[in-house]
């Protein structure tokens, strides 16, 4: 079961197939998508939030595999302003967006904060690992500000293209040291 996670300023809530009506509408952004996977559908069908929630998110997260949120100020609860995921896969545990207008303001690092805890502190993995476009300079700087490193260079598919990409890493122990807790 996925907890509700708080910060400092947001409400983490598990995600939910109704959340799929107020993603539809922020989401499908070109400044939002263009540095995710390419298994994104560009342009983004007018059901892609609804289909990619209801046939893969919330199973995986049945399944145990997946743990998503929806992003929600404190604030604000009644309005989603993005979504954070942690994935039981090899080489990317991490991936989340936000609405643009919600960008710039530190909140995206909150809540990578807060799921980074529950990686490591309930769910008791020993790394955590996520791949990102070296263009994509926000969603590196927190990765750099959260005490990850660099691991890998490759080239990737993105929405926007075959871009380098890089695999960044942070282990538990390193996480701790990190956030000033004892192993």
């Amino acid at each position: 079961m996925t907890p509700t996670l708080y910060t400092r300023r947001l409400e983490l809530r598990p995600l939910d197939l109704d959340d799929a009506r107020q993603a539809q509408v922020l989401f499908p952004q070109w400044e939002i998508v263009r540095y995710l996977a390419n298994i994104v559908p560009w342009p983004y069908p007018a059901d892609g939030a609804l289909t990619h929630y209801r046939d893969r998110v919330l199973p995986a997260v049945a399944r145990g595999d997946e743990w998503h949120w929806s992003l929600r100020l404190k604030s604000a609860p009644q309005q989603l302003i993005g979504s954070i995921g942690l994935m039981r896969t090899e080489n990317n545990n991490r991936g989340f967006w936000l609405g643009l207008p919600w960008h710039g303001q530190g909140l995206m690092t909150e809540a990578v904060e807060a799921v980074t805890d529950y990686w490591f502190d309930d769910l008791k993995f020993p790394v955590l690992r996520t791949s990102k476009a070296v263009v994509n300079a926000a969603s590196r700087r927190i990765s750099e500000k959260l005490g990850m490193r660099v691991v890998a260079v490759e080239e990737k598919d993105h929405v926007s293209g075959r871009l380098v990409s890089e695999l960044w890493e942070i282990t538990s122990a390193e996480w701790h040291t990190f956030r000033g807790r004892r192993v």
